[in-house]
């Protein structure tokens, strides 16, 4: 078997260390990336995983393209905090890297999505993908501030066993970080933005709930569609907002 690190990025996450670390307990190194905790994960996490380092977190892309150069063995397996690698999962994982030859560079990982204790089976989130299992030395992400993509110098591959993702703290926390989301969007889409208009503030986010709530079947997620339909509008309008404001200098 190719040896594996596991990388996981931390920030404030000791309701879910313990959990995350023993879901890839089959890797051969395992390394937190701490953004300066202060609830006790690093604490945690010296204790269980192989290796823990901190930088100040700046946005996502750059943490993890700092991060993954750091992983000691070619391939890796970068996991959030709220994800679960299930044992299905694990098996075709280890399957892949006992393998003679590995077919390809990278390989998307689909995710079964959790909000509010529910299951998401619609609302734009039932085909959600992620690339999760590289090679070190070929991938690196975007450098976005926000829904960064990897860039794979290689083939990509598609696993048959996904990830479970509880995306889902408290709503208080939750509006926090899609308000967090919108000032880091407003930097991304500030600059291939034009005059904002009534289009931005109205048309975009009524688009955004409507294709969530409407053709992406949400409404048969009920209260949890509804809620995903509604912040993804509200998401949008923020992102204008605040792009609105930086013009102004009032970030």
């Amino acid at each position: 078997m190719q040896k594996l690190t596991a990388i996981i990025p931390t920030g404030n996450e000791i309701h879910n260390i313990e959990a995350v670390i023993a879901s890839v307990d089959f890797a051969d190194e395992i390394l937190v990336v701490d953004s300066l905790s202060t609830d006790g994960t690093f604490e945690k996490a010296q204790e269980l995983a192989t290796k823990v380092i901190q930088r100040d977190y700046v946005y996502s892309a750059s943490q993890k393209n700092w991060a993954i150069p750091q992983a000691k063995h070619q391939w890796v397996l970068l996991v959030d905090a709220d994800e679960r690698v299930t044992p299905e999962l694990k098996a075709e994982i280890i399957a892949i890297l006992s393998s003679p030859k590995q077919e390809h560079t990278a390989y998307w990982i689909g995710r079964i999505n959790y909000f509010m204790g529910e299951r998401v089976n619609y609302s734009g989130w039932k085909n959600d993908v992620v690339i999760r299992l590289f090679k070190r030395d070929h991938c690196v992400y975007e450098d976005k501030q926000v829904h960064a993509e990897m860039i794979v110098d290689g083939t990509l591959g598609t696993l048959k066993h996904k990830l479970t993702h509880n995306t889902f703290v408290t709503f208080d926390k939750f509006i926090v970080k899609m308000n967090r989301y919108a000032w880091w969007q407003a930097k991304d889409y500030d600059k291939k933005t034009g005059r904002l208009t009534p289009y931005h503030f109205v048309i975009k986010p009524f688009w955004g709930f409507f294709k969530h709530y409407v053709v992406q079947s949400g409404f048969r997620d009920g209260v949890v569609g509804l809620t995903i339909s509604t912040m993804q509008a509200y998401g949008i309008f923020m992102r204008y907002v605040k792009i609105w404001l930086l013009r102004r200098g009032r970030e």
